[in-house]
């Protein structure tokens, strides 16, 4: 490739996120995807369900905390956070349409204050609260209905959002893609049918975990699809892949992340049905980890080629 056929991505300077936005990205998409699967468990699934349901908004708002601190963590001066909110002078919102920054920052606080809603009405079904009221929202009521909807909207968001904004951020790999973010929603999903799989077999009173399982193994055939056009939609930029994070994305990523855990969902008799689901599962939070290690910290150090 000559100088001038460089790609532009070459040439800009990398952000430096390290490990704390590796678990930010990590950490958010299991937040917004367990509580996108609560809410299609809640809307549609049979009352039997509802305890599996219900792990997922107890997933949700811890996760979305968790990401929160990541985030302000990394952040250079991490306790003026809120400058990305409100306005330092006027202390008025500060909404930024056109920075995804922003987007996301409003983003993340309106999705953390509806899995605080589902939260709570999951403690209130277990009766770990007494405040009748927050049985309503939840689904099947209107109001409960109204809420799962507005809050799965805002869960799927953020489960693609960080693949847009790597997107919008002129380096390397990310900028060369328009499927990052369709990749990172279904990798929030399998990640988030994995965990919930992984808490829903240590209380075998849960039903509806089989189910989840086909649904796993659906989205994992999904994501190899997606994987491989993501790769193939990289172009000669491909070949910044072509090292050690290359082969790191294949193995970890595809391999163990994906195909293996297909494999094991597709044929079950290949180890005890106690151990299958678990093992699957693990997998599949492994490779999710690991892609969105490889996507972050990868295009660090790509520049001018020489």
């Amino acid at each position: 490739m000559s100088p001038g056929e460089w790609p532009s991505t070459l040439f800009t300077a990398s952000p430096h996120w390290r490990w704390l936005i590796v678990g930010y990205f990590f950490v958010g998409g299991l937040a917004g995807g367990s509580y996108f699967l609560a809410v299609l468990i809640d809307l549609f699934g049979a009352r039997e369900d509802r305890p599996l349901a219900r792990l997922g908004y107890y997933v949700a708002f811890p996760a979305v905390l968790l990401s929160g601190v990541f985030l302000i963590l990394d952040l250079e001066r991490p306790l003026r956070f809120w400058h990305m909110l409100l306005q330092s002078h006027t202390w008025r919102p500060m909404l930024k349409t056109y920075s995804p920054m922003s987007l996301g920052s409003w983003a993340l606080l309106v999705f953390g204050f509806f899995a605080f809603l589902g939260f709570l009405g999951a403690l209130r079904e277990a009766d770990r609260l007494r405040w009748p009221w927050l049985s309503r929202v939840r689904p099947p009521g209107l109001v409960g209905s109204l809420v799962a909807i507005a809050g799965g909207v805002f869960a799927f968001f953020i489960a693609g959002y960080t693949g847009v904004l790597l997107a919008v951020t002129n380096r390397p790999i990310w900028s060369d893609t328009p499927l990052l973010g369709l990749n990172f929603v279904i990798s929030a999903a399998s990640t988030s049918a994995a965990l919930l799989i992984l808490l829903a077999r240590r209380r075998r009173s849960i039903g509806g975990v089989q189910a989840l399982e086909r649904f796993d193994a659906a989205v994992l055939a999904l994501e190899l699809v997606a994987m491989i056009a993501l790769l193939a939609s990289l172009g000669s930029m491909l070949r910044q892949w072509l090292d050690a994070w290359g082969l790191l994305l294949f193995v970890g990523v595809i391999v163990v992340g994906i195909v293996i855990p297909l494999l094991l969902y597709r044929r079950p008799r290949r180890l005890r049905p106690s151990l299958r689901p678990a093992l699957s599962a693990l997998l599949v939070l492994v490779g999710g980890f690991i892609f969105r290690m490889v996507v972050i910290l990868s295009a660090d150090g790509m520049g001018r080629p020489l």
